[in-house]
């Protein structure tokens, strides 16, 4: 095979998306941001808004994602980045306009943010990466941290009576009336991979049309929060965080 007959469209495997830079990632082997990262920059090239797409990227993990796609960015204070969306939609009402968090950031810090920024239906979406822990800063128990599960501050597992209950922060967005789409997808296999793209796509399309807040939630995995291998992390994922924050859309107006 001749290397012209190697690069032909048809026989390409893995294409990267042009938004997508050569700085090398940094993630953790098995981490899922940098697979997200990949629909984000694929959704935005293939709805053609590569100059009016903002992202707002906050505190943790979920940063860097500036570092590796080329499209405009906000820095938002720690939880905030809900509020700044807000301000840019506003101001830009043109612009696809997303935030991009990890569930310390979403869930803790900015639960308020997050909570009223759905709940005033701004067409704007936010894309909620939940591993249960914190990842940057030393794998401390999250609010998404699951019962029993083991922490650095929680060694001895999560407990109710002490920590109280893991928070489900997609299920109430769910019940808010400006939200017109809350889903949960992962991307630990091909098939889900599809179908996190979708849902991404469909986040994006409402933002756009003025349908109203969106929320994505992608369960993932932190292999070295978790202190597993990539594929150990994959198997508990499915087997104890699916459980818990089952995938698929919980609404849909």
């Amino acid at each position: 095979m001749t290397k012209e007959e190697i690069i032909k469209p048809e026989n390409l495997v893995y294409k990267k998306p042009a938004l997508m830079n050569d700085n090398s990632m940094h993630y953790c082997p098995g981490c899922s941001h940098g697979v997200v990262h990949k629909l984000v920059a694929e959704v935005i090239e293939e709805m053609g808004f590569e100059e009016k797409a903002i992202g707002i990227s906050p505190v943790g993990c979920a940063v860097f994602i500036y570092n590796y796609l080329d499209i405009d960015w906000q820095e938002a204070a720690h939880g905030r980045a809900p509020a700044v969306a807000t301000a840019i939609k506003r101001l830009w009402p043109d612009r696809l306009v997303f935030t991009y968090q990890g569930d310390g950031d979403l869930a803790c810090i900015g639960t308020a943010e997050t909570i009223h920024a759905l709940n005033r239906g701004d067409n704007i979406t936010i894309i909620f990466i939940n591993n249960a822990i914190y990842g940057m800063t030393g794998g401390q128990m999250a609010p998404t941290t699951l019962v029993g599960m083991k922490t650095s501050t929680c060694p001895y597992g999560r407990e109710v009576d002490l920590h109280g209950y893991p928070l489900k922060i997609t299920e109430i967005a769910a019940q808010l009336e400006g939200t017109a789409y809350v889903t949960r997808q992962s991307v630990q296999s091909v098939p889900a991979i599809r179908k996190a793209k979708k849902a991404i796509r469909k986040a994006f399309e409402n933002s756009m049309s003025g349908k109203g807040s969106n929320l994505v939630e992608i369960v993932s995995t932190c292999s070295s929060g978790w202190k597993m291998t990539p594929d150990g992390a994959n198997k508990w994922m499915e087997q104890h965080l699916f459980s818990f924050y089952p995938p698929g859309d919980l609404k849909d107006k």
